[in-house]
């Protein structure tokens, strides 16, 4: 049984402004691919200049004549998040769209960004919590639809708001998990700050289900010298069309939702589970349906980070 191909049509994008993170590699390559492709100019800002040179030859070679401009952004360090935003706030063109999608997974043993903070809170939630706000004056201006990536690994777990750096005791997977609750409650507590405050930005949030990305592969990077047994089995699955999806099916929820998906709405994979299948709308998990957690998430992460949105 071969994996299944879905296919979306996407809106004419010309003369639009995207910035894709984690367009490097994986569905956020894919992403970048696809925005290029409908006709929108691309900002990929990336912490790893060779690799982020390889993405654009790649993405370039798929689509000619695709716009594309590389940027260095290192979502795990607040002072290069506030420097690519500086930068692009001088230039003063507006964003139209905006996909939160980078990532870390697990490290074996707990790590901390540049500021102190746990990694995976820091770089999946925090930086592009920092990013988003210093890049507001280009989000209002270009009316931006801004996508935001949560994971299946939110359907389970919480923010443990007394440790949220989990200094006291480490589970790398709980600290993934409330990390990616952090990236939902965020992009729905976007939504409704910009309705509140008149700001015209469109926000929701996309997951990508269950495919075999490189979050679960050998990442030197982060101290895990092998692919996982995890990323072992889901190639399998993937490779075989069951249960989980591809890299090229993950990235169609946030694509969906970005272009055309609902204010507030959570986009993402269709079959029973969530895992894989075509990208549609479905109903918020209970970690994320929680409007007072994401209004208390938004007070600590201007806390962390020192970003007020005005």
């Amino acid at each position: 049984m071969r994996p299944k191909q879905y296919e979306i049509h996407l809106p004419d994008l010309t003369g639009r402004r995207a910035l894709v993170t984690g367009a490097s590699d994986g569905m956020g390559l894919g992403i970048a691919a696809a925005l290029a492709g409908a006709g929108a100019q691309v900002l990929v800002p990336v912490r790893n200049r060779p690799k982020g040179d390889a993405a654009v030859a790649k993405i370039r070679a798929e689509v000619p004549g695709a716009h594309l401009t590389l940027h260095d952004l290192d979502l795990s360090s607040l002072a290069s998040v506030e420097a690519l935003a500086e930068r692009l706030v001088a230039e003063g063109e507006p964003i139209h769209l905006l996909v939160n999608n980078a990532g870390v997974m697990t490290p074996p043993e707990r790590q901390t960004t540049a500021d102190g903070l746990e990694l995976q809170l820091g770089t999946n939630h925090l930086g592009h919590f920092a990013l988003t706000g210093r890049l507001l004056p280009l989000l209002r201006a270009g009316q931006a639809r801004v996508t935001t990536q949560a994971s299946v690994a939110a359907r389970r777990g919480r923010i443990s708001w007394d440790d949220p750096s989990w200094e006291s005791s480490y589970d790398g997977m709980a600290a993934y998990r409330q990390s990616k609750i952090a990236c939902g409650l965020f992009g729905l507590e976007l939504s409704r700050r910009s309705a509140a405050a008149g700001w015209g930005i469109t926000s929701n949030v996309s997951h990508p289900g269950v495919a075999p990305t490189s979050l679960l592969a050998a990442r030197p990077e982060i101290g895990r010298s092998d692919d996982t047994t995890a990323v072992r089995m889901i190639r399998w699955l993937s490779a075989h069309g069951l249960l989980v999806g591809t890299v090229e099916s993950a990235k169609l929820p946030a694509l969906v939702a970005v272009t055309t998906g609902d204010d507030g709405g959570f986009y993402g994979p269709q079959w029973p589970g969530n895992a894989g299948g075509p990208p549609g709308r479905q109903s918020l998990w209970p970690a994320l349906d929680r409007p007072e957690d994401a209004a208390r998430l938004w007070d600590l992460s201007e806390e962390l980070t020192g970003v007020a949105y005005a």
